[in-house]
């Protein structure tokens, strides 16, 4: 592999990093990915966008920068009806420390616990975002409507996906598997739409 044909996801998550590579694989785009594990020096990033797209760019643009690498960053993040559409874009943060899955799970049940099964409406949403070390950018956005729980169920993803059921499904997206998760998932749905992109753009 050459320089060009390697991508760096931002992310420390090895469910993340797999699920990207699944995809790319998927779609035949001949490109190596690796993540911020090979980068330990890299400092955090501040997600203070108000949005998903500005978020993710701001990461892939702090990446591409630091490892003079094209840079795929995502942000995404749960939004229940019941609640205006929070926890958005603070739902890796909503009970406080970030990255606390089971706290900002609970939290959600917690403040939804009154709202009646019907009305338990919410979606995940996600933008991917591809910084190149040249300036060039390029953002895909994904969606998935379903509805909440009133208890966790499943142990496979991470974050709410224990209590997101999409619509169309009996199962929670912690009960399928990552195959299955792929084909409807928000991250899924803005992954592959990026991943033309990530071809015609590096040559994949």
């Amino acid at each position: 592999m050459t320089a060009a044909a390697r991508i760096i996801f931002a992310t420390r998550n090895p469910a993340k990093l797999a699920e990207l590579r699944r995809i790319l694989a998927a779609a035949r785009v001949g490109v190596e990915v690796g993540d911020l594990e090979e980068f330990p020096e890299m400092p955090e990033v501040a997600e203070t966008g108000r949005t998903f797209a500005e978020n993710a760019l701001l990461k892939a643009r702090a990446v591409a920068a630091f490892t003079g690498l094209p840079a795929i960053a995502d942000d995404s993040g749960l939004c229940v009806d019941a609640l205006n559409g929070m926890p958005g874009v603070l739902s890796a943060r909503w009970s406080g420390p970030h990255g606390d899955d089971v706290a900002n799970l609970r939290l959600v049940l917690g403040q939804i616990g009154d709202v009646p099964a019907g009305q338990r409406g919410a979606h995940f949403a996600c933008a991917a975002a591809l910084v190149l070390p040249s300036g060039a950018e390029h953002v895909t956005e994904g969606t998935v409507q379903g509805w909440l729980t009133d208890s966790p169920r499943g142990s496979n993803g991470f974050g709410y996906d224990p209590i997101f059921v999409p619509d169309g499904s009996e199962l929670t997206t912690a009960q399928m598997s990552a195959e299955e998760k792929d084909k409807i998932s928000h991250r899924g749905k803005a992954l592959r739409a990026l991943a033309p992109v990530v071809a015609a753009v590096l040559g994949g």
